[in-house]
């Protein structure tokens, strides 16, 4: 089986650092899990690898209103949750077929196992948000497996 590297960001808050967009070339994905905060970061995301994006409570701007709160999406045959906060998961999603959910929102980089669900929240790629880390994630798909990693971006 062809594997997948699929790119996760999240919380940018209007804010696309050259260290994230460096961190998420050669991707063959991308997911950004809201809280964008310009159309013009995910034209620059676009320009790296497909897109696939969910509005935030932060994006209220007319240009976010055509972007979804939810995708489901199957990269592969890997079923994928995107949705900007976690307290938004619908708890069927094992049964259904998902492998993973990726959430923003909190700003706080997190890999968790939940259910039989893979659980990534990138953390926040923008403005820094107290003592968080500036950080983006991979889910890793392939051989049947699907694995996370989360990067610390130096800024």
């Amino acid at each position: 089986m062809t594997s997948l590297r699929i790119g996760l960001i999240s919380d940018t808050h209007g804010l696309l650092r050259p260290q994230a967009l460096a961190a998420l070339q050669g991707c063959d994905h991308i997911l950004h899990a809201g809280d964008i905060g310009k159309p013009e970061i995910l034209d620059a995301l676009r320009q790296l690898a497909p897109l696939t994006a969910v509005r935030g409570n932060n994006d209220q701007e007319p240009w976010a209103r055509s972007i979804g709160e939810i995708e489901e999406l199957w990269l592969g045959k890997t079923g994928i949750y995107l949705v900007h906060d976690q307290a938004d998961i619908p708890a069927d999603l094992g049964e259904r077929g998902f492998a993973a959910v990726i959430t923003g929102h909190s700003h706080k980089p997190l890999i968790t196992q939940r259910a039989g669900l893979l659980h990534v929240n990138p953390g926040s790629a923008g403005p820094r948000r107290f003592k968080l880390p500036v950080s983006v994630g991979f889910l890793l798909i392939g051989n049947g497996e699907v694995k996370a990693e989360l990067r610390e971006l130096d800024i």
